[in-house]
């Protein structure tokens, strides 16, 4: 730390209350669901707040009065919008006779996107970031304690943080996703000659059968997506949730506004038409080489759509855009991983304020992380055998 430097952490109540060109600063090599504009408008538009069960509590350390770490955390009565699923914990503790809420997370809501936790002024010396660092993970224990929450966990954070907290006795907890990395591919074609004969002629024949309907899918970025375009993808969101009864409507309409608004050169929208009207597609959030698969739906349906906008489309315009790495978000394994999407560690760690529990939380994590990592392993090796 430098000679005299004082470092102050505070709890805030609201993500209004850091000026967000301060926040951007820190975030400016972190994925858009940790920026400004993105977190507090979740909180502007009611998605999350007290009447969600998400309850904003960012803890901020300063020096005179400049901003030099941040963590995005929250009081939560739940665990629904946080996709590292730890509803067996719950359910286990109730039946033990533990508190397991309120908790204190700090995460990206509704955003199963690997991420620091801990987030320090890139411009800071080393010494000094981890000086913050470790201030922003003493503040939350002591949020944590003092708001009467029965644990503290950072999800999908970076093997830096799992490292600085696990040497405290926090849990670590690991998971798999599956990623699309850009192997340098000149065009789609190139990137399906990785596949078995029979894989490639299955995504061609996909392909054709969208095209053989007359639909039409195109990508669009940024200031390319027409306003016209918000209320239709607001509305292709909602039809997924209720579709499928796993679904949860987190998201209001308000909230897309203000991503057309606010985000806008952060989006990416793949959209199917038919007979010129849109009838489908994905929002998608890019920063620098890289891109977050978001939200899809359809108001119609059509045979294989769903693999053209949110895989093939999408990829192409990677390769086209050449960025580097697509994150399709959770769930899916199976057909995102037979298309060419290798599997990827997440991690996460859990502080639960009751021992024993803490214990036996410790025991499932090192049991369920040496199977994820095996798993992961023999599919990373078998994604392009021919």
């Amino acid at each position: 730390m430098a000679e005299g430097l004082q470092l102050e952490a505070a709890v805030l109540g609201s993500f209004s209350d850091v000026e967000a060109a301060a926040w951007d600063r820190i975030v400016a090599g972190e994925p858009p669901f940790l920026e400004h504009a993105f977190l507090w408008g979740l909180e502007d538009t009611g998605c999350v707040g007290a009447d969600t069960g998400w309850l904003p509590r960012p803890v901020v350390v300063r020096s005179g009065g400049e901003l030099l770490g941040i963590a995005p955390a929250w009081l939560k009565a739940h665990s629904m919008g946080e996709f590292v699923y730890d509803w067996a914990w719950a359910d286990a503790a109730q039946r033990a006779g533990v508190r397991y809420y309120p908790k204190l997370i700090v995460a990206a809501p509704f955003s199963p996107v690997p991420g620091s936790r801990l987030l320090v002024d890139p411009a800071l010396p080393p010494a000094l970031a981890d000086a913050v660092r470790t201030m922003l993970l003493d503040a939350l224990e002591t949020v944590a304690r003092e708001s009467g929450a029965a644990g503290l966990h950072l999800l999908f954070c970076r093997p830096e943080e799992v490292r600085l907290c696990t040497e405290r006795g926090y849990a670590h907890r690991v998971g798999m996703q599956f990623h699309w990395q850009n192997a340098g591919y000149g065009d789609f074609e190139d990137f399906l000659a990785r596949f078995r004969s029979k894989q490639r002629n299955q995504i061609r024949r996909e392909r054709r059968q969208v095209a053989e309907q007359g639909v039409v899918v195109e990508a669009l970025t940024g200031a390319e997506i027409p306003d016209a375009l918000c209320g239709p993808a607001y509305g292709w969101y909602c039809a997924t949730i209720e579709r499928f009864f796993y679904g949860r409507q987190y998201l209001n309409e308000a909230f897309f506004q203000r991503l057309w608004e606010q985000m806008r050169p952060r989006l990416q929208l793949v959209v199917a038409r038919h007979q010129g009207e849109p009838i489908a597609g994905s929002v998608n959030l890019q920063k620098g080489d890289e891109r977050y698969g978001r939200y899809w739906g359809a108001s119609e349906r059509y045979s294989c759509v769903h693999f053209e906008v949110c895989t093939y489309t999408a990829v192409e315009d990677c390769i086209r855009q050449g960025i580097q790495t697509f994150q399709a978000g959770a769930g899916g394994g199976e057909h995102k991983y037979g298309r060419g999407f290798a599997p990827a560690l997440t991690h996460s760690v859990h502080r639960l304020h009751h021992p024993g529990f803490q214990e036996a939380v410790e025991e499932f994590c090192t049991r369920e992380a040496t199977l994820v990592r095996a798993e992961a392993d023999r599919l990373t090796e078998e994604l392009f055998v021919r």
